[in-house]
């Protein structure tokens, strides 16, 4: 099993292992209530167990004794020796609270808190020791913990293990605050029971979480939101605008909780107790219905990612709607999708993998073309032959019967041969399209599970549209179409700010009054349409509005008034190529600088996101009836079209919609500029730089004669760089470099060709600063490799394999030994172990006793009653340090049976020498 968790603290694996041992105890401890067996009780009594162990690891001693008395418990129910009440139950659950509460202090606060709890904590064990031994009455009251309760856990797909409760909390306040955006925007044009039974539920969910990580501010306003959708939901009241917006400041109090740092909660909190009271009063007036349209608003003053929208005075003042399509409701009885915890990178690995399948298929490609050149020099052969054969036939002395005997013989085992190879290539050529088409489908799915819904990063948009639209007195409406479109994970991340940039712009620069609208004959109602689909191969992404369009000639003027060009140039501009100054950093087109607009970064972030994924932005407008701007982008950075080329004899490849164009150019076509190899290019000077330069490669002896040149730019440089040869384009599979490498000047990512090449992809923005650089005179700082002494053949190291079911404990074995030198692989229980020793060769293996499906003891008795593997030393690492349990170990085979306090000292090190050596001999 491979686990890579180098880069963790021994603190950071107590909390992980601390966090899925407390979910498990939380909610089997929950379920205990209606079922109280022996099996049901098995896993949580080895869930504390293992927290116990964990936690004396790290010295967490107060964590130890609160595990340890939560053990004897569950032990005592498992036995039989007393039933759990629902007290000994509640006594159990803060048990938790208080590990929960442990688990997720800082190293720093370790000590103070286990000293200045230790009342609570005795009173804890106290009340655990009597459920122990059945003393526990219903009416016993609880021991005065004030840890917080952890939540149950939640179906989401992730690896939550290294979060703490208040980064769960975020997380799910995002979600649910996402759903009520969506839904009270919504619920202006449609407040029905079914609108609003979603939003209830997100506002009680919240209600919960926050009430479990101790926020009270949070607890009242969900809870006032709450009340206020259920009396909507039972026709008590009418949502109107007014009680739409007093809810909306609710997801804007809570939105600026979730993101507070956890040092700021309490005074946060206090500083903001009166927008809370006046906030929870405006919400009991709405489930009264006593709020009117004419309310004024309650001044909630906490940040959030929108603007605030004003006060609806009377019925004209303006609104946006916001058409949101439905999820379809699953059919009654229907399951809903099973979902595992998959982390973003082993998904990232699995592409990886399902891509280097396909490029494996893909060689056999180059295979059937050398047989089939083979078949082809056969076919020659056989006709070579018959001309022989006529020729000898025909000459004067004929040809005698042993040499035509012989000549027919080869002849007929040529097309022998020849029809062999027919039949092999086929059957190759058939196993090739099969190996294929099923390394296509495959890469196709894992692709597919890397999509998300485009409706997934768009959830914020609906409230977004509203607010700001109110916010510039003028009604809009905001359709998405294709909601349902996949899009990359990482795309769909990073397209969030480039979107919210073009909406805000979209409604300030290109949305008019309604009064305007109406005097041009217009709805005064303005749209803005997010369509998203998959064409050619890519997504397209269009954000389209029908306002006033962007005035081509006044931009012309802007840009002439910035300096950006003359007005002579600027008058020989076309459309298109006007347009392109929208994009630059700093450029506005608007007159006054306001909290929307005028700064001039919106667009510049769009290129730059753009960018950044190897797509394209362009822009089309109509005067006085709307803008576009279109995303074309590729389906997942995965995969690229690139051009391939040679330099010094190496292939690389540059990311094709990241160049202009590729040239040959004739000697007598470059000339020297100030020193420096110049190209004329478009009627401009062009400099020119060999590749070989840049990265630092030998040159090849070049014939005279053109040259082949790539042409690549960014905002503000444009060069020429002059390459071997050109290969070709391709599809490639990106693989990013080894992170060890740290930053590799001019590349970004890696490939493998069809016939296993390896091919490093260009970064072309690093390549054009290096390109400045070696062109500006500047000195370009070369890349050092060490280089290993060769001749000299070296042992590999030994290898142990660690079996433990607490990750704490294993990773601290690994660390241990690998810093030593040893070679370490990790099992996480004895199946585990003992299918991994017999598939690999160790010199040790380390093994603790209790583990779930198959304990410590038993493996040990399977290696020492295994002919081939009896000779491989076992150590047993346990907390049970008695006679007994030692004399157990060491009848079953083991070599050492050391206790885990051993961690501490050298003993567990100085007996792994004992037994196999030094990690290198």
């Amino acid at each position: 099993m491979s686990e890579d968790l180098s880069g963790f603290s021994m603190m950071d694996l107590f909390r992980m292992e601390a966090d899925e041992r407390l979910a498990v105890l939380s909610q089997g401890l929950v379920g205990l209530e209606g079922e109280a067996s022996s099996q049901a009780i098995e896993p949580l009594m080895r869930a504390a167990h293992s927290l116990k162990g964990a936690a004396r690891v790290v010295g967490l001693d107060g964590a130890v004794r609160v595990a340890h008395a939560m053990e004897d418990c569950l032990v005592a129910a498992q036995k039989g020796k007393i039933v759990l009440s629902s007290t000994a139950i509640d006594v159990l659950l803060r048990g938790v609270d208080f590990l929960t509460a442990i688990a997720q202090l800082s190293e720093a606060d370790m000590e103070s808190w286990q000293a200045s709890h230790a009342g609570e904590m005795d009173a804890l064990t106290a009340a655990l020791a009597e459920a122990e031994a059945g003393k526990l009455t219903e009416t016993a009251p609880p021991p005065p913990l004030a840890p917080p309760r952890a939540p149950e856990p939640r179906a989401m797909t992730g690896d939550l293990s290294g979060f703490s409760m208040m980064d769960l909390f975020r997380m799910e306040a995002d979600e649910r605050l996402a759903v009520l955006s969506q839904g009270l925007v919504g619920l202006e044009g449609e407040a029905s029971s079914q609108a609003i039974e979603p939003l209830m539920r997100a506002a009680h969910s919240l209600k919960g979480a926050a009430r479990v990580v101790g926020l009270d501010a949070a607890v009242h306003v969900a809870h006032a939101m709450e009340d206020c959708l259920v009396a909507a939901q039972k026709g008590k009241v009418a949502l109107g605008s007014a009680a739409i917006d007093v809810l909306l400041r609710g997801v804007d109090f809570l939105t600026a909780i979730a993101q507070l740092s956890e040092a700021d909660m309490e005074s946060w909190q206090a500083s903001h107790a009166g927008e809370m009271d006046a906030l929870t009063a405006a919400l009991a007036e709405a489930e009264a219905g006593k709020l009117t349209e004419a309310a004024p608003p309650v001044p909630v003053q906490a940040p959030s990612p929108a603007p605030a929208p004003v006060p609806i005075d009377d019925e004209s003042a303006p609104v946006a709607a916001v058409k949101i399509a439905k999820p379809p409701v699953a059919a009654s009885g229907e399951a809903a999708d099973r979902v595992v915890r998959v982390t973003a990178e082993s998904l990232s690995r699995l592409m990886g993998l399902a891509g280097e399948s396909l490029v494996q298929t893909r060689r056999f490609r180059p295979f059937l073309d050398s047989l089939l050149l083979l078949k082809g020099r056969q076919t020659g052969l056989l006709e070579t032959l018959q001309q022989l054969e006529d020729r000898l036939t025909d000459s004067s002395d004929g040809l005698r019967a042993v040499e035509r005997e012989m000549l027919a013989k080869a002849r007929d085992q040529a097309a022998r041969c020849q029809q062999g190879l027919s039949e092999t290539l086929e059957t190759i050529e058939e196993f090739a399209r099969g190996g294929e088409d099923l390394s296509s489908r495959l890469h196709h799915e894992v692709l597919a599970s890397r999509m998300r819904p485009l409706a997934d990063g768009v959830r914020g948009f609906p409230r977004l549209v509203r607010d700001v639209a109110k916010e510039l007195g003028k009604q809009a409406k905001f359709e998405v179409v294709g909601e349902t479109t996949g899009v990359d994970r990482d795309i769909l991340d990073g397209l969030e700010a480039p979107l919210n940039h073009l909406i805000r712009n979209a409604l300030d620069h290109g949305l008019e009054t309604p009064a305007d609208r109406r005097a041009r004959g217009k709805n005064p109602t303005g749209l803005i349409q997010l369509e998203a689909r998959h064409r050619a191969g890519m997504l397209q992404i269009v954000l389209k509005d029908d306002g006033r369009g962007i005035d081509v000639e006044q931009l012309r003027k802007k840009v002439v008034e910035k300096g950006l060009t003359t007005e002579a140039m600027a008058s020989r501009l076309n459309e298109a190529e006007m347009l392109d100054f929208l994009f630059l950093p700093g450029f506005s087109t608007k007159e006054k600088v306001s909290e929307l607009s005028g700064r001039g970064v919106g667009l510049d972030v769009v290129q730059s996101m753009v960018q950044a994924v190897r797509g394209s932005v362009r822009v089309a407008s109509r005067l006085g009836w709307g803008t576009k701007f279109v995303l074309q982008l590729p389906l997942t950075v995965s995969v690229i079209r690139a051009l391939l080329v040679e330099i010094s004899g190496e292939p690389f490849a540059f990311p094709l919609n990241r160049i202009d164009r590729i040239v040959m150019v004739e000697p007598d076509q470059v000339r020297e500029i100030e020193g420096k190899p110049h190209m004329m290019l478009d009627d401009q000077p062009l400099g020119l730089v060999e590749a070989t330069q840049i990265f630092e490669l030998t040159p090849l002896v070049r014939e005279s004669g053109r040259r082949p040149v790539v042409v690549a730019s960014d905002r503000s440089h444009r060069f020429g760089v002059v390459v071997d040869r050109f290969l070709g384009e391709r599809d490639l599979r990106v693989a990013p470099l080894d992170p060890r490498l740290g930053r590799v000047p001019n590349l970004n990512s890696s490939s493998v060709l069809e016939n296993g090449w390896p091919v490093l992809i260009i970064d072309v923005e690093d390549l054009i600063r290096s390109i400045d650089n070696l062109l500006g005179g500047r000195r370009v700082r070369k890349l050092t490799a060490d280089v290993a002494a060769g001749g000299a053949s070296v042992r590999p190291p030994k290898r142990v394999l660690v079996v433990d079911d607490s990750i704490t404990v294993r990773e601290l074995e690994r660390q241990l030994l690998e810093n030593q030198g040893y070679v370490v692989d990790v099992a996480v229980d004895g199946v585990d172990g003992w299918n991994t020793v017999r598939s690999g060769r160790y010199d040790l293996v380390v093994s603790d006793i209790d583990m779930p499906r198959m304990d410590g003891i038993e493996l040990v008795s399977h290696i020492k009653k295994d002919p081939l593997l009896r000779s491989i030393p076992v150590v047993v690492v346990s907390y049970k340090d008695r006679e007994e349990d030692r004399i157990r170990g060491l009848d079953a085979g083991a070599n050492f049976y050391l206790t885990k306090s051993s961690f501490h000292d050298q003993t567990f090190l100085a007996t792994v020498v004992d037994l196999i050596g030094e990690a290198r001999e």
